[in-house]
C-alpha cells in the first residue's frame, strides 16, 4: 500500500508540473497566434501590452525558477525518472491527437442543393469548403460580397491560408486590393495569419505590397507585429520601404523593438534600417531599447510575490538582447 501511495503521489505531482509547463507554453503563444477577425482593433494589434505582460512575468521569475527546481527535484525523487518521462510522453500524445482532431475539418456534402446565400459563403471562406464558395459564384453572387465590415471572402480565405479557394476567387474576379472598413485588404490579413504562400499569390496577382491601413500600417508593419520572419524576409527581399512610418511616426524597427522581435530587429538592422528615426513623440528605436530596459530593472528590483510567470516573452537561451542587438 506505502508503495502505491508513493507512485500516486509522484504521478500527482508529474502531472502538475506538466500541466504548468503547457499553460506557460500557451501564454508564450498568445502574441503568436491569428487575431479573430470580427474582433480585431489596430490599436490593440500595435500595442497588444506585450512590453507590460512582459514586466509582470519578470516580476515572479526568481520565485517561480525556485518552485520549479524544487517540484522537479521532489518528482524525481519520489517517483524516478522513468516514470516521468512515460507520463510525458503519454501526454504529449494525447496533445497531438486532440490538436488533429480539432483541425480536421467536416467533410463537405457531395452537392449542394439549394441556393448558397451570403453569410453560408463567407463561412465557407473561413472553413475553406469549395463547393459551396463554387454553388455561389455560379448562381451568379459577386466574389467581392462582403460582411458590415466590409471584409470579403477574399481577406477571409487570406487569413486562413486557403490557397486554392483564393485562386477562384481572384478566377471570378474578386478585387485583389478591396479594403475593409479598417483599410485592410487581403494582403494584411495574410500576413496576419503568416502564410508566405498567400503574400506571393496576391503579389502574382496585382496586389499592392505598400498599401496602408487605418493606422497608415504597410504589410510590413502588420508582418513584423505579428511576428512572422519569413514573410517579413519575403518583403525586404523586394526592396521596400523598410523605414515607412505609420500614423504615430513609428518604422518597422520602432514596433519590433517595442515588441522584442529578436531575429526581426537583427534582418530589419542587416537591411539597413533607420535606427536614428524619431516617430511622433521623439522617440528612436534605441530610445525604445532604454526604456524596455529601465522598466525591466525596476520590476526586478520591485518584484511582486503574487505573479506566476517566468522570463519575458520571446527571450531565450543563446538569444541576443535588444541592447545587443542594437549596438551590433
Amino acid at each position: 500500500m506505502e508503495g502505491s501511495e508513493v507512485v500516486q503521489r509522484a504521478t500527482a505531482l508529474i502531472e502538475q508540473r506538466l500541466a504548468e509547463e503547457e499553460e506557460n507554453e500557451k501564454l508564450r503563444g498568445t502574441l503568436h497566434r491569428k487575431l479573430p477577425m470580427d474582433m480585431l482593433v489596430l490599436e490593440d494589434e500595435k500595442h497588444p501590452g506585450a512590453q507590460s505582460q512582459a514586466l509582470q512575468k519578470v516580476k515572479g521569475q526568481e520565485r517561480v525558477r525556485k518552485t520549479s527546481l524544487d517540484l522537479r527535484r521532489e518528482i524525481i525523487d519520489v517517483g524516478g525518472i522513468q516514470n516521468l518521462i512515460k507520463l510525458r510522453k503519454k501526454r504529449k500524445q494525447k496533445k497531438r491527437e486532440a490538436l488533429a482532431a480539432a483541425q480536421e475539418p467536416p467533410p463537405e456534402p457531395e452537392e449542394i442543393n439549394g441556393p448558397v446565400d451570403k453569410e453560408m459563403f463567407l463561412k465557407a471562406a473561413v472553413e475553406g469548403k469549395m463547393k459551396v464558395i463554387e454553388k455561389f459564384l455560379a448562381d451568379g453572387g459577386s466574389a467581392d460580397t462582403c460582411d458590415e465590415f466590409h471584409r470579403t471572402a477574399l481577406h477571409r480565405a487570406s487569413l486562413e491560408g486557403h490557397v486554392e479557394i483564393l485562386e477562384k476567387l481572384l478566377g471570378s474576379g474578386a478585387t485583389v486590393d478591396f479594403q475593409d472598413r479598417l483599410d485592410c485588404t487581403a494582403m494584411h490579413w495574410a500576413c496576419r495569419g503568416g502564410h508566405l504562400e498567400v503574400v506571393k499569390l496576391l503579389q502574382s496577382r496585382g496586389a499592392d505590397t505598400n498599401v496602408r491601413d487605418k493606422l497608415l500600417s504597410t504589410p510590413l508593419h502588420v508582418a513584423v507585429r505579428t511576428g512572422h520572419v519569413e514573410i517579413v524576409e519575403h518583403f525586404l527581399s523586394l526592396g521596400l520601404d523598410i523605414n515607412a512610418r505609420d500614423r504615430e511616426g513609428d518604422s518597422a524597427l520602432h514596433d519590433a523593438v517595442r515588441l522584442n522581435r529578436y531575429k526581426i530587429i537583427k534582418l530589419l538592422l542587416l537591411h539597413g534600417a533607420d535606427m536614428m528615426a524619431k516617430n511622433l513623440e521623439g522617440k528612436t528605436p534605441i530610445d525604445l531599447v532604454q526604456l524596455w530596459q529601465a522598466d525591466t530593472r525596476h520590476a526586478l528590483e520591485h518584484p511582486d510575490p503574487g505573479t506566476e510567470q517566468n522570463g519575458l516573452e520571446g527571450t531565450e537561451s543563446g538569444c541576443e538582447t535588444p541592447q545587443q542587438v542594437l549596438a551590433q
